[in-house]
């Protein structure tokens, strides 16, 4: 049967090489083209309170039910009611799942279930509802069925409203399907949408970044404000640590059962944690491992003494874009100077700032601030990697050189935390135990970061590729050391969190116990969960979620959406 309206534009055949565009992110396009470009390009999602709420909502009619009888097969008196039909034009070259179909009159309708209420405004329902919904009655025609117009069903105010599929609506939903093919042939992200009311609800905000990147971009505003913070969500989920020898770990409904000996330890919920953390000989079963992949929860796997071997996750973030950037950034020398320049003044800035703060004897240590001084000045004129490498090391030797006047010395009970000098490999004394667990916790924190936005670990700028070495986390953690890995350590001893009879000693290596790895452990925590003002942006945010915003900032700069990679540095 042909079709009652001649296409308005052009609509040229579909490749080979060309996948079919979802209906949905043709809606997502009229919403924000940005959103459809980081869903389908980059394959970013995150789920929120109204994605939920929606799939909850679609349950019914997202189980299969009913059958769409062929199109010559259709009269004035055929009744169908058909739930979750697939359909695709590949003329069209869009795809899209129909929640409902009916029949009246001999002709189709689609019919699309939305959540929330009916919109009060002039066509009935918003435009990119009414887009998707004609694009299924496009797709209906082009499988030779006749069908003029559909109906948006809102689930909480269960009202129906019907939509006309008239020749302004087609050319709107064909112009759009368009746009979106262009810019997915284009490979560029559009820009974000500036101070718009429909940021704080997206799901993708976090991702998006929309008020950040205008910050940062030059010449998007002439005068931005302060980000708000939408961006900053709460950060419910926490990491779990297990850590028991022969534990066990498995599936028990919503919840984890974890035992040791056969004798029951815990129970977490599953929707509390964000990550577990094993260390040691803990064991899980399969049916665990498939639930915490599908929920895209990693795991991240020690070895007894605490040094991070690697993690376990699902198939991996969908963001090829971001690893073709990077890995092109990597293969140019200025590119890779020009960030690592940033994080080496970034941690020496830091450096200097917790020895100012957090120094206990009656005058300054003016040497070591001096010698930071200097290498803070100096690193931006390293001509190369070797010599920036020279100047962060002389840095690093007075801050280390000095670390010893941040340790309480009041009385005697940190007897046992003498430190002259930083070694590793292994840590011979208490504290260099401890500098390095922690070490180990933050390139833990930053590999599983990276690994969630998209990028690859392994392939750094200022470290360099080794087999096994997670390059990138142990670049993007230099400005971190002092303000999470150093403070932790110098709280945990100052205020008698660890003891010295927290250590396990033996031939030229000292090692945390097990119940001293559990109080630091806390501490760590506890000092991801500390909240500060971001310098730039002016909110609040959490050194965790700051993890992940430096790691999608790093993104933002390689995929030139900014000048400059911004690091964090504290007041």
């Amino acid at each position: 049967m042909p079709n009652q309206h001649e296409l308005p534009l052009p609509f040229p055949e579909l490749t080979g090489d060309q996948p079919l565009l979802p209906a949905r992110m043709v809606n997502e396009y009229v919403y924000c083209p940005r959103l459809a470009y980081l869903e389908w390009v980059q394959g970013e999602w995150a789920s929120s309170a109204d994605t939920v709420d929606g799939s909850r909502k679609h349950a019914r009619v997202d189980t299969p039910g009913g059958e769409l009888p062929a199109a010559e097969d259709i009269d004035a008196e055929t009744r169908i009611h058909a739930r979750s039909i697939t359909l695709a034009s590949n003329r069209l070259g869009v795809i899209a799942k129909l929640d409902l179909l009916e029949a009246d009159d001999g002709e189709v309708v689609p019919i699309d279930y939305k959540r929330g209420k009916r919109p009060h405004v002039a066509r009935g329902a918003y435009d990119p509802e009414r887009v998707q919904l004609c694009l299924q009655g496009l797709i209906l025609e082009d499988q030779g069925y006749r069908c003029s117009g559909g109906v948006l069903y809102f689930v909480e105010s269960r009202e129906r409203v019907p939509v006309a599929f008239d020749d302004e609506l087609r050319g709107l939903a064909l112009s759009s399907l368009h746009g979106l093919r262009g810019i997915a042939l284009g490979g560029r992200i559009p820009t974000p949408l500036e101070d718009s009311p429909k940021c704080p609800r997206c799901a993708l905000v976090s991702i998006c970044l929309p008020d950040e990147v205008n910050f940062l971009r030059p010449g998007a505003h002439p005068n931005p404000g302060p980000p708000r913070a939408i961006a900053i969500g709460l950060t419910e989920a926490l990491p779990l640590y297990v850590q028991a020898n022969k534990a066990k770990v498995a599936k028990d409904g919503e919840n984890l059962a974890i035992t040791i000996d056969d004798q029951a330890a815990a129970r977490p919920r599953l929707a509390e944690i964000s990550q577990v953390v094993l260390q040691g000989n803990v064991y899980v079963t399969t049916p665990t491992l498939h639930e915490l992949m599908r929920r895209e929860i990693p795991i991240a796997w020690h070895s007894y003494g605490g040094w991070f071997l690697g993690h376990t996750a699902g198939v991996g973030h969908k963001n090829v874009e971001l690893r073709i950037a990077q890995f092109r950034a990597a293969d140019d020398d200025k590119t890779c100077l020009a960030l690592a320049r940033g994080w080496v003044r970034a941690k020496l800035v830091n450096s200097r700032v917790l020895l100012r703060r957090n120094w206990r004897g009656e005058q300054p240590p003016e040497a070591a601030l001096a010698q930071l001084e200097h290498a803070i000045k100096t690193c931006s004129r390293a001509r190369d990697l070797p010599e920036l490498l020279g100047i962060e090391g002389n840095g690093a030797a007075a801050y280390f050189g000095a670390f010893a006047g941040l340790l309480k010395r009041e009385d005697n009970s940190n007897f046992g935390f003498d430190f002259s000098h930083r070694n590793r490999r292994p840590p011979t004394d208490p504290v260099n135990a401890l500098l390095s667990f922690a070490y180990a916790m933050l390139t833990r924190a930053f590999t599983i970061a990276l690994t969630t936005t998209g990028f690859d670990p392994y392939r750094g700028y200022y470290h360099q590729p080794r087999y096994g070495r997670p390059a990138l986390a142990l670049d993007m953690m230099e400005p971190f050391r002092p303000l999470i890995a150093d403070s932790a350590v110098l709280q945990a001893i100052n205020n008698g969190e660890v003891r010295p009879t927290d250590f396990i000693g033996g031939p030229g290596r000292t090692n945390l116990s097990e119940e001293g790895r559990k109080r630091f452990i806390a501490t760590f925590e506890r000092r991801l969960a500390h909240e500060v003002t971001h310098p730039q942006f002016s909110y609040r945010i959490s050194y965790r979620r700051l993890l992940e915003l430096q790691c999608r900032l790093l993104g933002r700069f390689l995929l030139g959406e900014t000048v400059e990679n911004h690091n964090f540095t504290t007041r």
